[in-house]
């Protein structure tokens, strides 16, 4: 049996320090982690994967720690990964597996890793993808994905949660006004944390304003058609669409997380019956395929390119006008083109 077989097996029969490891090949890409991956995905699709994301100290880490603590005590086991910027110098996450789990450190039941955001604090990371799937596969009924807050995480994040909540911390409004409109159309819930500060209500109103003020065509790409159905619509009609909902928590001290992980429910609760999980998914493994044909075709590319001896030659060429950049992108991919439609006419 290879190690890769040893490793799934180890990983499927409920070994942290197998799924550590696997998560670990996945994050540094090492040798034969996609076929890792490949053997894990049957074992996928049964854990509920939520989003946490908005501005770093709207407090995401000390509310993951209470959520993990509270799904723990309710039997439920947990996995968080955790989304820090990256070192200059490593490419490690900064702050490592930071102890910040307080409340559940030692709780083998909830297994926590930092992974790095790889030089840049836009995107998650085709890495972070394929580690959800690892702890889906492990078994994790709860999988917490934590972004650093910057970039285009909160958008991306899409792409790997079924769940996403944007913090959002109390302020004069401004916060609120600056708020993205990409971020507007992910929240499927925004929780203002920190709720027990002046300007908390404030903070609640102002997103409530701009939520409603939302059109709801624009609101569609993740929430579904009529996502943002006013409070006197009918029951039926509320059924169409999900509107983003807004909780006001106090993490520190663990207020208002129960009414937080209720709603989280109600939107999971929702996904199913609508249909949208589903879609969901088709739309998540649509994107995923892209993503590494793009990958797996660049990397072809590049050992053409290395293969005539970089890409120097054709500059000079083009600084010559002896060529066009057109033309070298055409010779370039033409042995790709040829393999290609010859397989596809055999």
């Amino acid at each position: 049996m290879s190690d890769n077989e040893t490793l799934v097996d180890e990983l499927l029969a409920g070994k942290h320090r197998a799924l550590a490891r696997v998560i670990t090949k996945i994050e540094n890409r090492s040798p034969g982690y996609r076929d890792l991956v490949s053997q894990l995905h049957e074992h996928t699709g049964d854990a509920e994967v939520i989003g946490i994301t908005g501005s770093p100290g709207a407090g995401k880490s000390t509310l993951v720690d209470k959520m993990a603590a509270e799904y723990r005590d309710r039997g439920e086991t947990v996995g968080v990964i955790a989304i820090d910027p990256s070192s200059p110098f490593t490419g490690g996450a900064v702050l490592g597996d930071r102890i910040r789990m307080a409340s559940n450190r030692g709780d083998m039941d909830v297994f926590f890793r930092s992974m790095s955001a790889r030089g840049s604090l836009g995107g998650l990371s085709t890495a972070t993808t394929d580690a959800v799937k690892a702890l889906d596969a492990f078994g994790k009924d709860k999988i917490i994905v934590e972004t650093v807050g910057a970039g285009q995480n909160e958008i991306e994040i899409v792409k790997t949660a079924d769940t996403v909540a944007v913090l959002v911390p109390p302020g004069s409004g401004d916060d609120v006004q600056m708020l993205k409109a990409g971020i507007l159309e992910i929240a499927d819930i925004f929780v203002v944390n920190k709720a027990d500060m002046d300007g908390a209500d404030r903070t609640v109103k102002e997103l409530r304003e701009m939520v409603h003020m939302q059109d709801s065509a624009a609101m569609a790409g993740h929430h579904g058609a009529g996502a943002l159905a006013s409070d006197d619509e009918t029951e039926d009609d509320d059924e169409d669409g999900w509107e983003p909902a807004i909780v006001e928590t106090v993490a520190k001290t663990g207020e208002g997380v129960d009414e937080f992980l209720a709603t989280l429910a109600d939107h999971a609760e929702w996904l199913v019956e609508t249909g949208e999980l589903e879609a969901q998914e088709r739309q998540r493994y649509t994107a995923e395929i892209r993503t590494l044909l793009r990958e797996d075709t660049a990397s072809l590319l590049a050992e053409e390119i290395d293969a005539r001896g970089g890409l120097e030659g054709f500059v000079d060429d083009l600084v010559a006008r002896e060529t066009d950049p057109y033309t070298v992108a055409d010779e370039l991919i033409e042995p790709l083109e040829e393999c290609v439609r010859d397989r596809r006419e055999e």
